[in-house]
């Protein structure tokens, strides 16, 4: 049944393709490439470690990983897999790995084909990416697999024909390091013991991008008469809520860092807002004094401009749920964060730690950006305890690589 699933999707796939699907395209078209990118960039004789992860989100947890690998161990060679459209077209350029491309659909045909190719030394699977016939072409050739930052909880463990698919997967896995105690809790009582309790790779990735955050003159000098709000990974649902308080309150500079930089959603972001815009890839020091509101244009800044900003808001948390809390709670900015907020534990820890601020509304928006500006003793707390969270957090890579003995 799970492989006829398989086949299912791949026609729904090839359907919203036809229909003029974008993202499905992409999948079709990097699916279709994906063996002449391995012959093409695999070298014989060579040892190869096959990181796959399925997004973005994904992708920035397995970076601490490869880059530590990359530096440490030289005789492997990396090998990137994807299941999404949008984390491979972020990442197909990334130095660090010698190949990137996109996991072949989940048939035994296709499993086969594509590890007879790689012939990994082993496998990392980031988070919750349990491809049955792959773990299980993986167990029956010896490759040592694992999964890497997985959350488990009482809901997952269920019985039923999806639960039990999950646990077949699950019992694949040469080891599985997972983020809390519950997770490992939880999977004992489905009889995998082989878990140990590691923490999130992701702090190692945000810590590592304060360590090499560089200065950018631009928005230095257009942050050097505040206050400054950072709006990062904005969505239209965010904007409908903090666009008119800070047309109000115009004594604010605003940074946006839109989800998606694409044309026609710049556009969008600039007529909402009634004060001076300029894009980012525009911006010189003349214009840019001159501005009220610095528009990022290009994805590469969303994890460094927090740090200039006096409240950091982040995106998706008034719309479909909150994108990457820990980017901007590493530069110790007090953060703001909306009602949609659940699914992510590291905003709930936040919360819990008093280093983020909940706003329910557009009105207690208001309200939370009020306070926490003229209260500067209180933003100075929440900042400092977001950024004293993530620094607690880091160092899951470190005890990852000691319990695979990979030092």
């Amino acid at each position: 049944m799970y492989t006829f699933g398989i086949y299912i999707y791949i026609l729904l796939v090839r359907i919203a393709a036809l229909f003029g699907h974008r993202k499905a395209k992409q999948k079709l078209l990097g699916h279709k490439q994906t063996i002449a990118v391995l012959k093409e960039k695999l070298k014989p004789g060579c040892d190869y470690v096959w990181f796959h992860v399925s997004s973005r989100g994904g992708f920035e947890q397995s970076r601490p990983m490869i880059e530590r690998l990359h530096a440490t161990h030289p005789e492997y060679r990396i090998v990137l897999t994807f299941f999404s459209p949008s984390g491979y077209e972020l990442a197909k350029n990334y130095q660090k790995a010698d190949a990137v491309c996109y996991l072949p659909f989940d048939t035994r045909g296709n499993v086969r084909h594509f590890l007879d190719i790689l012939q990994p030394r082993m496998a990392f699977f980031m988070k919750c990416e349990f491809w049955l016939n792959c773990l299980t072409e993986l167990k029956k050739r010896s490759i040592p697999v694992y999964s890497i930052s997985s959350v488990f909880d009482n809901k997952r463990s269920k019985l039923g024909v999806a639960g039990s698919r999950l646990r077949l997967a699950l019992h694949c896995f040469t080891h599985l390091f997972v983020q809390d105690e519950k997770s490992k809790e939880v999977l004992k009582t489905i009889g995998i013991n082989n878990v140990s309790v590691v923490g999130n790779p992701r702090f190692d990735r945000v810590v590592k991008v304060l360590e090499q955050a560089r200065q950018i003159p631009l928005l230095e000098t257009f942050a050097s008469e505040g206050p400054v709000f950072v709006a990062g990974g904005s969505e239209k649902d965010d904007e409908a809520v903090y666009m008119p308080f800070f047309n109000k309150n115009r004594e604010w500079k605003l940074i946006v860092v839109p989800s998606h930089v694409g044309d026609e959603r710049i556009k969008a972001v600039e007529k909402q807002y009634e004060g001076t815009c300029v894009r980012y890839s525009r911006a010189t020091m003349d214009n840019i004094r001159n501005a009220d509101c610095v528009l990022i244009d290009t994805y590469e800044l969303l994890s460094v401009v927090y740090k200039y900003g006096d409240i950091a808001f982040v995106g998706g948390s008034f719309g479909k749920g909150v994108h990457n809390v820990l980017e901007a709670a590493v530069y110790g900015v007090p953060l703001l964060v909306g009602p949609e907020n659940t699914h992510s534990r590291e905003a709930q820890n936040l919360f819990d730690c008093g280093g983020a601020v909940k706003a329910h509304d557009a009105y207690d928006f208001g309200v939370k950006v009020k306070e926490l500006y003229e209260n500067k003793e209180y933003s100075a707390k929440v900042g400092a305890m977001a950024g004293e969270y993530v620094m607690k957090n880091a160092g899951a890579t470190a005890r990852i690589f000691d319990e695979i003995n990979l030092l």
